[in-house]
């Protein structure tokens, strides 16, 4: 699955005003019950059930019993929709603020699987471009709250930022995506897992008594056995692991100092 969706690619300047709650009256009549807040309720559940590919304002306003013109009065279009709508579900805190003596180690465990619940339950979120992200409040409490669970490490506010980074934009999102395209892969093709590699098994296995490639042909019956949270959970130990002995060593030069 792929998209052509990114963030701020209409007025960007328009959502931001939507976002932040600087321009919430809707021009000319607004139809009553409509809110900006049920559109993109509306949108996300679309998103989440069928994909973003489904996702038009048409098929919001049919989905919210309007005419398509009518949720115009309150978004532009479906780009800007697009940055309400990733603003709304894009908080792996879930606003709850981490208890101080959790340690940093324990708060990044549950910011990274927060991430990765948070895709799981809006899968579509991984296949938007969000390089230029339009930031509104929930994003930024999201974030605010994950630097006050590691305000104490050893790092420098650069550091801080590029491990956040590093854990959401590379790891989890990079796991997740290769997770739930695996998942997708049958209803997408309509060719199970089970045939698609016993169609390769004739030819893998003249390919492993060839004598080409003596370290595959070697590996346990297991070794490819891993699934997509298996490796999640795996990866994040052995990453937190590098990180902690990068802090411990950091503060064991400062003591030395």
């Amino acid at each position: 699955m792929t998209s052509t969706d990114h963030t701020g690619s209409g007025d960007f300047a328009r959502s931001l005003e939507l976002l932040w709650g600087l321009d919430r009256k809707p021009s000319r009549g607004p139809k009553p019950g409509l809110t900006l807040d049920r559109i993109v309720t509306t949108a996300i559940t679309i998103a989440d059930t069928e994909g973003l590919e489904a996702l038009s304002m048409r098929r919001a306003a049919t989905e919210l019993g309007v005419g398509t013109m009518s949720l115009y009065r309150y978004v532009p279009g479906k780009a800007e929709l697009l940055d309400l709508m990733i603003d709304q579900v894009n908080d792996p805190c879930d606003g709850e603020e981490f208890d101080p003596e959790l340690g940093w180690r324990s708060a990044l465990e549950r910011i990274a699987r927060g991430t990765w619940q948070m895709y799981t339950r809006h899968p579509w979120l991984l296949w938007v471009d969000q390089a230029r992200p339009v930031l509104g409040p929930n994003s930024l409490a999201g974030l605010e709250i994950a630097l006050g669970a590691i305000r104490d490490i050893t790092l420098s506010d650069r550091e801080k930022m590029a491990v956040l980074t590093i854990i959401d934009g590379g790891f989890v999102n990079g796991l997740a995506r290769s997770h739930f395209n695996e998942k997708r892969a049958a209803a997408r093709t309509g060719v199970s897992d089970e045939k698609f590699w016993q169609a390769q098994a004739p030819i893998l296995a003249t390919a492993m008594s060839s004598g080409n490639y003596p370290l595959l042909a070697a590996l346990a019956e297991d070794a490819f056995s891993t699934d997509g949270e298996a490796a999640f959970e795996f990866g994040l130990q052995r990453m937190l692991d590098g990180l902690e002995a990068y802090v411990d060593g950091r503060a064991a030069h400062r003591d030395r100092d």
